[in-house]
């Protein structure tokens, strides 16, 4: 194996056994991908992931996290609550609220607010689901619908960190970063985690940080890329006037170079994230622009989307999810900012579910026919629920019980987990907290969470912090 060297330098024994590793480890995965009958380009090489081989046989290769920024309403999506009708405007039972954190409700007179709108059974599986929802009622049988999940945080920002991390600190990995710690990326020229946003029209958009994908204390290779939904998806992604491909490439080229000769003595793996992103970045002027370009879909698959060119909606982002999914992106992030709904949620539902039920339908059905939902694991949701007592003609934030739903990549479909109490407060029945629906995505992948961790400060770092189980009653 050849090394480079500095004039007049050495190498560390440190630098000289990273090496040494590294190239055992190529030749392993070099041999694993001609076995499978993979050529084992230089990309392949590089993205070996920490965890190899898998901890276990994984069932899906890649997630879609649909996430409904903002914090749906499950009392108009998918937890259907009768009694909670019949107790419109009544008072809502102290023994539901003493003590209990309320965002923005504190010292108010709490009433009942009854759902806004009928639910109905779909499927040969009898899902019920909000009848704004027709579309999604159409894959209820590809559906899990999880309807006990509980979080930590009560206010936007720090739920999205919770989600996102596993920890209300900010500053540590996403789990988009920790997947792709663990498994590695197995796209030659995009990024193996990235995230799109879009903004509705049926409820206040309230901001997502970008360290909501960042990498924390993770070497910076595994931080989320976001493409932006409408210009140019990333910054610089064409050459300067008068500068050729060529010449941007011989600039690269010479850059890596002397960054790799740095690297050979300190063996730093930040000028190790920088080559690979210099180099990536070059790959992704061709590759991006060929992603993006949705022209060459044909316009039934447009149509059964509803997304149109260049248009930055949540329908076109699904499209690209696809998309991404085909060209080996790891974990693949939709933020849809449109369910703040404190105020007018009957005509903010209607407006909101009319942008996402068609096109999450539609990714979900296009996977399948392309025989790719097996291994594509689906997540929908956002960063907490809403209260079943009435802020006006809206509802509250709410930790204690809300739903997702999980579809594809090793879930067990057509069915529902898990149950909250009769007016829709409090999580009652197999509840599942959000470090067990990380610990059981990251099942799912191969990886078991307790065993993938990193040294800091002296303590073993998980996403899970130190909770989660597996949610095996969900799995197929």
């Amino acid at each position: 194996m050849k090394t480079n060297y500095l004039p007049g330098s050495f190498v560390t024994r440190r630098s000289f056994l990273a090496q040494t590793a590294t190239g055992v480890g190529s030749i392993a995965l070099a041999a694993n991908l001609a076995r499978d009958g993979v050529a084992a380009t230089a990309a392949d090489l590089q993205s070996l992931g920490v965890v190899s081989p898998l901890h276990h046989a994984p069932k899906a290769k890649r997630v879609i996290f649909l996430c409904q920024a903002g914090g749906a309403s499950h009392l108009e999506t998918f937890d259907h609550k009768p009694k909670l009708t019949e107790m419109h405007d009544k008072p809502m039972p102290e023994s539901f609220t003493k003590g209990q954190p309320i965002a923005q409700l504190q010292g108010k007179q709490l009433k009942c607010f009854g759902p806004q709108f009928p639910f109905q059974k779909f499927g040969k599986s009898g899902q019920e689901i909000c009848s704004l929802f027709p579309n999604i009622g159409g894959v209820a049988d590809e559906l899990c619908i999880v309807r006990s999940m509980v979080t930590e945080a009560i206010n936007h920002d720090p739920a999205h960190t919770f989600m996102n991390t596993g920890s209300l600190i900010q500053g540590r990995p996403s789990m988009g970063s920790w997947f792709l710690y663990g498994l590695g990326s197995v796209a030659d020229n995009l990024p193996g985690f990235v995230v799109l946003t879009s903004i509705g029209k049926g409820g206040q958009a309230q901001p997502i940080a970008a360290r909501q994908w960042h990498s924390g204390f993770l070497p910076g290779k595994y931080q989320g890329v976001e493409f932006r939904s409408a210009g140019d998806p990333v910054s610089y992604v064409g050459n300067p006037q008068g500068v050729s491909r060529q010449q941007q490439g011989d600039i690269v080229e010479s850059v890596s170079a002397l960054d790799r000769l740095t690297d050979a003595v300190v063996d730093d793996p930040e000028i190790a994230t920088r080559i690979a992103q210099y180099e990536l970045a070059f790959k992704m002027q061709t590759s991006v622009p060929e992603l993006v370009d949705l022209s060459d879909e044909p316009q039934e698959v447009l149509d059964t989307y509803g997304a149109k060119l260049g248009d930055g909606s949540y329908a076109s982002n699904c499209l690209l999810a696809r998309r991404m999914a085909e060209r080996g992106v790891r974990f693949i992030q939709l933020y849809h900012r449109a369910w703040d709904h404190h105020g007018g949620i009957k005509r903010a539902m209607e407006v909101t579910s009319k942008e996402v039920d068609q096109p999450t339908a539609a990714l979900i059905k296009d996977l399948k026919q392309r025989g790719m939902l097996d291994d594509t694991l689906i997540v929908f949701g956002g960063e907490f629920g809403r209260t079943p007592m009435g802020q006006g003609s809206g509802r509250d934030h709410h930790i204690k019980g809300f739903s997702f739903f999980l579809a594809g990549g090793g879930i067990k479909p057509g069915t529902s987990y898990g149950a909250t109490d009769e007016l829709g407060y409090n999580a009652i029945e197999n509840v599942v907290h959000v470090h067990d629906l990380h610990a059981t995505l990251l099942h799912l992948l191969g990886i078991d969470h307790e065993r993938m961790t990193v040294r800091i400060q002296g303590l073993d770092m998980r996403l899970t912090g130190v909770a989660g189980n597996v949610v095996r009653e969900i799995l197929a």
